[in-house]
């Protein structure tokens, strides 16, 4: 930035079509997105008009949601979507600037395999491309990868630590300068600027190198959103940017200061990670307006549906009356646990039906939902902001493509107008636009060691 005030890092967060698990059924949505790729471009080149710094695409390899047959699940909004790595690569040939970061999993993919994906990206994306490293938390995804339960919370932390290091060290398989296609020589590439990981540890085996020159960035830049102990570690010790969901100021800057702490604990700067919460703006005109557009959101919620929205966190209460408050304490998970360990806190200081919390988990999975004029919605984020409970936002619409077109050209034009937001892109990669550092290849120089049975390269990060 050529400015010396600090500026929001603002994303907008495609949820399938819309971060409303029944926001398909609004009258002014496009029920079809999630497999329209025309709407969802038409979508990101107005985010990037806007300059706003990325787009960011949640996954799961599975649907989600705890259902026995078809008909308990032919409700539901958030069924469908397409593959995220394939989605980002089509969309980084109708864009220029934005960046393009999606989840992929370490419980269901390979090293090498996902190594290559996003150094692929990155290159078709002249560095834009970005990694969001999920454990996956869902029965569901781990009877889709041959399990019949989902594997145990910390031996998923465990296995996402070396999958990361396997990952990153394949991303250092060359030198920069490595490929100098020299076409008289007749040499390709210099055989000292390759780097073989050989890897061997409790859960990988991988020899390399990645069969790709290394990208724009080095490192894709990293997201993580793990709330967990174990979470706040892996993100403390590999992320760029930190995805949360408080909805509580208060909470919000002791996540915020525990993050950096933890940050810094790692040996790491904090200001070179970014912690980014979720917020859903509903827009009026008036105050009185826009509850009335939140208001008919949450009418758009099924009871069947609500229900089994929240029966991962908080067990099955169909046998309640969902007017009556949330018993607890609510029951264990190996699931989401930070988002259980949340609503737990919440629900002792502020009780709630189960209606009031299956409309709100229905509409933004949990984020914050902001309420108000455009100004309104300004101030909170500006004061959270200011306040340290963040470095920006992840903006999520309630709908498609109204609700983003909502805050794309009304919202972030006033944060722009406060001096809160970029006005142009700066720096030729994502990481550059977001003020992270480079990311230089620390084995260049080195002598390569080429055979299998050496030791394994130390790669440091």
């Amino acid at each position: 930035m050529s400015t010396t005030q600090r500026r929001m890092k603002i994303g907008i967060n495609m949820v399938q079509n819309g971060g409303h698990n029944s926001g398909w059924r609004h009258p002014d949505a496009n029920a079809g997105i999630a497999n329209d790729f025309k709407g969802y471009a038409k979508i990101i080149k107005q985010a990037e008009a806007q300059k706003i710094d990325f787009m960011f695409l949640a996954d799961g390899a599975a649907v989600r949601i705890p259902h026995k047959d078809a008909e308990e699940l032919s409700r539901h909004g958030h069924i469908d979507r397409f593959e995220p790595i394939t989605l980002l690569a089509a969309m980084s040939a109708v864009t220029e600037s934005i960046g393009l970061i999606c989840t992929a999993s370490t419980t269901y993919n390979e090293p090498y395999a996902l190594a290559r994906k996003f150094a692929s990206l990155d290159h078709i994306s002249d560095g834009r491309a970005g990694w969001n490293v999920v454990t996956g938390w869902s029965e569901e995804e781990a009877m889709n990868f041959g399990r019949d339960t989902l594997m145990e919370h910390s031996e998923r932390y465990e296995r996402a630590n070396e999958f990361f290091d396997v990952v990153t060290g394949l991303w250092n398989s060359w030198d920069d300068d490595a490929f100098v296609r020299d076409k008289d020589e007749g040499r390709y590439f210099r055989p000292e600027g390759m780097h073989l990981l050989n890897h061997k540890g409790k859960h990988y085996q991988v020899r390399g190198p990645l069969n790709l020159e290394r990208s724009p960035q080095g490192y894709p830049v990293i997201a993580q959103a793990g709330g967990s102990g174990p979470g706040r570690e892996l993100g403390a010790r590999i992320a760029d940017i930190i995805y949360t969901g408080q909805k509580d100021k208060e909470i919000a800057k002791e996540f915020y200061a525990d993050m950096k702490a933890r940050v810094a604990a790692a040996g790491r700067d904090p200001a070179q990670v970014m912690i980014m919460p979720g917020i859903m703006p509903i827009i009026g005109a008036t105050e009185e307006e826009a509850q009335a557009k939140l208001d008919a959101l949450k009418a758009l919620v099924h009871p069947e549906v609500g229900l089994q929205l929240i029966s991962k966190m908080f067990g099955d209460l169909s046998a309640y009356d969902p007017d009556e408050l949330v018993p607890l304490p609510l029951p264990e998970s190996n699931g989401v646990k930070s988002a259980i360990e949340q609503w737990e806190r919440r629900l002792r200081e502020t009780p709630m039906t189960i209606r009031q919390v299956y409309e709100e988990i229905s509409i933004s999975s949990g984020h914050n939902v902001c309420c108000g004029t455009v100004e309104q919605i300004a101030d909170v984020m500006q004061d959270w902001f200011e306040d340290g409970a963040c470095d920006g936002w992840n903006l999520m619409a309630p709908y498609m493509p109204g609700g983003a077109e909502d805050f794309i050209n009304l919202l972030v034009p006033e944060l722009r107008r406060r001096g809160l937001a970029q006005s142009e892109y700066e720096g030729g990669t994502l990481r550059a636009r977001l003020g992270l550092e480079a990311k230089p290849n620390p084995l260049a120089g080195r002598v390569s060691e080429s055979s299998e049975s050496e030791e394994a390269i130390a790669v440091s990060h």
